[in-house]
């Protein structure tokens, strides 16, 4: 027999138990079914609910076709194989974050990532490094193209229905990220030979309204803080995992989708109104993002400089 202390122990251990995967939404049922069904509806919820509560999901049947994803990864697995004289030439240039290279280096005492990291703007076309394109072998340069332009499609899609679920108007979510800068940064995890005094990825969150995140492999290496703990991320098959940026990992491409540069990022006017109340002031979305990449990352700290 357990006396009453030892079952309130029991019940609260039970209750503070943490989670041991992040939601996922099926996007066909979210895009596809009529809007005031009550499966769009439950799916609307669930979307609110995994953006409110984690900040960190899985998207499935998103549209996204298989052929399109393996053709992508065979290509990217391609070029972080290049031989050392080819990686060169898609070598970072000082003052450009683009190409092969470490990123978010405030110091040169700092401690580095375990990862190779290969960056690109994509979208919009005006922002591309043209020459940086024409260095990319061919295949790879079509496919980056390919899938930039789906995960845009697919983006916007996923905004519109979390402003949706917030209660934003439509006209100002399309003002936000109509034209919106997407990059593109491809990471690959090596081996360690001592794992314990390595970080392949400092812990950080992202200065975007979203990242999408293409695992390449079905090694859990990916992890989400929830309640103080690490919950690790398991890729589902054709999945694609998605991170809430701030203003809104072994082998995988994060696509980082953002405002355009000429806007200003801030708490969105139409909630504003509605609860009189804003806890962070407006920037330009450049000035935001110029002191995002001038910091190392640690957590949320670019979250705390916008904070009033």
């Amino acid at each position: 027999m357990w006396d009453t202390k030892e079952i309130a122990n029991l019940q609260f251990l039970y209750i503070y138990k943490v989670p041991t995967s992040i939601p996922v939404i099926d996007l066909h049922t979210l895009f596809s079914t009529d809007s005031e069904s009550s499966t769009c509806s439950s799916e609307l919820n669930k979307l609110h609910s995994a953006s409110k509560e984690w900040g960190f999901f899985q998207v499935i049947n998103h549209g996204i076709s298989e052929s399109l994803l393996e053709d992508f990864k065979s290509e990217v697995l391609k070029l972080f194989k290049l031989p050392m004289e080819e990686k060169e030439k898609l070598w970072q240039k000082e003052d450009c974050q683009e190409g092969f290279g470490q990123l978010f280096v405030a110091s040169e005492d700092q401690k580095l990532d375990w990862c190779d990291k290969f960056y690109v703007n994509t979208l919009p076309y005006n922002i591309r490094n043209s020459k940086l394109f024409q260095k990319l072998p061919p295949i790879l340069s079509e496919k980056v193209d390919t899938y930039s332009r789906e995960i845009k499609k697919l983006a916007v899609g996923i905004l519109g229905e979390m402003g949706k679920a917030l209660g934003m108007s439509k006209e100002e979510m399309r003002e936000l990220f109509d034209d919106g800068a997407q990059f593109l940064q491809m990471n690959y995890y090596p081996q360690c030979p001592e794992p314990e005094l390595a970080m392949g990825f400092s812990p950080h969150s992202d200065a975007t309204g979203l990242t999408i995140l293409y695992q390449l492999t079905k090694t859990t290496g990916l992890q989400v803080r929830k309640n103080g703990k690490w919950v690790s991320v398991k890729p589902l098959p054709n999945a694609l995992v998605v991170n809430i940026g701030d203003i809104m990992e072994r082998l995988s491409v994060a696509t980082f989708y953002s405002s355009n540069m000429g806007v200003e990022v801030g708490p969105a006017r139409s909630l504003v109104a509605q609860h009189n109340v804003a806890n962070f002031r407006r920037v330009t979305f450049e000035e935001y993002y110029k002191d995002f990449f001038a910091r190392k990352l640690d957590g949320k700290s670019n979250l705390e400089f916008m904070k009033l």
